[in-house]
C-alpha cells in the first residue's frame, strides 16, 4: 500500500496519498498527536509505512477495516534490541557500547503499532518472525495469494554481523521485554 524504500520491483505503492477527516482522530486521541495529524493531512500522507493499527483504523471507513484481514510481523523483542543496538551503533560510526545503549533506554517495540492504549490487539493477526515464511504462507493461502515461500528480500540485514547472544542482567530491559512479550501474548525467550 505504501511506498517501499529502497524500491522493490513489482512493488506499486497505490491508495496511500489522499484527504480524510482528521476530526475522529484528534477526539479518539485528546489531541495527542495533532501536529503529526495535520501534518499528514496537509500532505495528503494517509497511510505511511509502520503507521499505527489505531491510526489506519481511523483513517478508512468502518466497513473496510472491518472486511480487510489485518496482519503485521512482530520479532522476538531481546533480538530486535540486539539488532536495533547495531544499526543505532553502525549510523553513530561504531561509538556507542551496548550498555550506553540500554541506560538511554530507547528500546525498539513495535506492540504499540498493532495494539490500542490499553494492550487490545487492534490486528486479526500477529505473525511472529522467527517463523516467517510458514506463518506467511498460511496467510496467504488464506487470502489467496500465490506465495512460493520466500520475499527475496533482507531488509537491514548488514547492520549485525555478530549473531551470538547478549549476555547480560540488565533486569530493567528485561522487566520491559516480559511486559511487552505479555501484552501482546506473544511468547519469546527473553532469558538471554
Amino acid at each position: 500500500m505504501t511506498p517501499i524504500w529502497p524500491h522493490v520491483e513489482p512493488h506499486r505503492a497505490r491508495n496511500y496519498k489522499g484527504l480524510w477527516n482528521p476530526l475522529p482522530e484528534i477526539i479518539n486521541n485528546k489531541g495527542h498527536g495533532i501536529i503529526r495529524t495535520t501534518r499528514d493531512l496537509l500532505k495528503r500522507n494517509r497511510f505511511y509505512n509502520h503507521i499505527p493499527a489505531l491510526l489506519a483504523r481511523e483513517r478508512m471507513p468502518t466497513n473496510i477495516w472491518t472486511s480487510y484481514f489485518k496482519f503485521c510481523v512482530e520479532r522476538n523483542p531481546w533480538d530486535k534490541t540486539l539488532s536495533h543496538y547495531h544499526m543505532v551503533n553502525h549510523r553513530a560510526g561504531g561509538r556507542i557500547s551496548f550498555d550506553d545503549y540500554i541506560a538511554k533506554g530507547n528500546f525498539c517495540f513495535n506492540f504499540p503499532l498493532y495494539t490500542d492504549s490499553y494492550g487490545n490487539v487492534l490486528v486479526d493477526k500477529v505473525i511472529k518472525y522467527e517463523s516467517l515464511m510458514d506463518e506467511l504462507g498460511v496467510v496467504f493461502q488464506e487470502l489467496g495469494i500465490p506465495f512460493e515461500g520466500s520475499l527475496g528480500v533482507r531488509a537491514k540485514s548488514e547492520y549485525r554481523k555478530d549473531r551470538r547472544p547478549y549476555t547480560s542482567n540488565d533486569k530493567l530491559l528485561k522487566r520491559r521485554l516480559r511486559r511487552k512479550s505479555k501484552c501482546t501474548g506473544m511468547c519469546f525467550d527473553i532469558s538471554a
